[in-house]
């Protein structure tokens, strides 16, 4: 028993601390994809965002190589082809989504912490699609997270702009990738499938989302298709770039190694580190001071997180501790 419970301590803490590095690389391309698109003249280098988006995960597939070859071309075999799709695209279009918030002049802090809706469509998506129940506690603290993540727009104060509502779209399509992940694993499909699926197929979901926007240039908002799509920036914004794809890719693999060794919502609150981390970064690195909603919006962000954590983790506990 005592081995036992050191092996799940061990765990648990390898857990957290890979969920810690990645929360830090994950503040880190935020900041970088605020300061890509940002113009010229404003101390950017004015790339478009989805040039951006598209370079960024290119580069970050490349170094994912390691980790594809590893898991095995054969794990694309699916029954589902059409569902693995839909969930890539959904994924690679919130992340055009997200990164044109940048572009548009929504700071880093409100950025990410608006993020927090996430839990909330996720709820309603699981709900209406697969017919799962959710606990009143998972709904509470959706709720709460919700709640602070008007209180950091400002709403009331500072007022809601259509900026502001650019990442609560992004975690809309995100909550679409997770309810689509939810689906797959309902019909068998296996974990390495999943990531090898999503790996594979960002790629050319990103360029298809490129082109397309370029091609509607004339009719989607400015930032999104500024100049040729492929442009790459020179001198110190190149090795940004390149910075902000190896992070991406880090990211992913500190995410793979975190959830082999601990469960999802264990790990979950400290995934939700990145809130504040963002901000501060934001703030010393690019001067985004968070306004005075930003602290106890992220406190129930934070908070939300640690109660789900708190109260589903007793009952994993408890489960493990009844006798068969």
């Amino acid at each position: 028993m005592n081995q036992i419970s050191s092996t799940y301590r061990s765990h648990a803490t390898s857990g957290a601390l890979f969920m810690l590095v990645a929360s830090l690389a994950f503040a880190g391309t935020n900041t970088l994809q605020a300061v890509l698109p940002t113009p010229a003249e404003y101390g950017g280098f004015g790339m478009s965002s989805t040039g951006m988006a598209f370079w960024q995960y290119l580069i970050a597939s490349v170094l994912a190589l390691p980790l594809i070859l590893r898991i095995g071309l054969n794990n694309l075999r699916t029954r589902h082809p059409l569902a693995h799709e839909l969930r890539a695209f959904a994924s690679a279009l919130g992340v055009h989504v997200f990164v044109y918030g940048y572009a548009s002049g929504v700071p880093i802090w409100q950025m990410v912490t608006l993020l927090a809706t996430g839990p909330l469509f996720i709820i309603i998506g699981s709900t209406l699609f697969l017919g799962e129940r959710a606990s009143p506690a998972r709904i509470a603290a959706a709720m709460t997270g919700f709640a602070g993540a008007i209180i950091v727009s400002g709403v009331g104060a500072e007022g809601l702009g259509w900026q502001a509502l650019v990442p609560i779209v992004a975690a809309a399509l995100w909550a679409v990738t997770d309810v689509l992940t939810k689906y797959l694993v309902m019909r068998g499909e296996r974990p390495e499938t999943l990531t090898i699926s999503l790996l594979v197929l960002m790629t050319p979901n990103h360029l298809a989302i490129l082109l397309l926007v370029n091609a509607l240039g004339g009719v989607l908002p400015a930032g999104m298709a500024t100049g040729f799509p492929f442009a790459l920036p020179s001198g110190d914004g190149l090795w940004l770039l390149l910075l902000l794809g190896a992070l991406t890719a880090a990211a992913q693999y500190l995410l793979a190694f975190a959830y082999k060794v601990a469960d999802a919502v264990y790990l979950q609150p400290f995934g939700d580190i990145k809130v504040p981390l963002s901000g501060l970064i934001g703030w010393v690195a690019l001067g985004q001071v968070p306004s005075a909603w930003f602290w106890p919006g992220a406190l129930l962000i934070v908070g939300a997180s640690a109660f789900i954590y708190w109260v589903e983790h007793g009952q994993h506990r408890r489960g493990r501790m009844m006798p068969a």
